[in-house]
């Protein structure tokens, strides 16, 4: 993911770019970014990653411990258009985009 700090948008993944970059982040590297999607079980996880491994996205299929929600994890480069796309391959399964990270050194 490449941003510089004026092409952020306005919305609440802008301000949390816009905090990244505050903490050090250097948009001018790539960084790689994880998305989580929540599923309602795991069969819509699995039908929710093979869409995504069709589509030759990264992701796994994992089972919360304690909440025993499941969540497929994605891992790529871009965050706001690859948050628009997991959605619209997850929304048929149940799923839905439900936040992303990145690693701070």
């Amino acid at each position: 993911m490449k941003l510089l700090s004026k092409k952020f948008p306005n919305d609440e993944d802008g301000q949390v770019l816009k905090m990244l970059y505050k903490q050090g982040v250097d948009f001018n590297e790539p960084q790689d970014a994880e998305f989580f999607i929540a599923v309602p079980d795991k069969h819509s996880g699995e039908a929710v990653l093979k869409s995504f491994k069709d589509d030759r996205l990264i992701c796994e299929l994992e089972q919360d411990d304690e909440t025993e929600e499941w969540t497929c994890y994605c891992l790529n480069e871009e965050i706001i258009d690859i948050q628009k796309r997991l959605d619209g391959l997850s929304i048929p399964y149940g799923g839905q985009t439900e936040g992303w990270g990145v690693m701070i050194d």
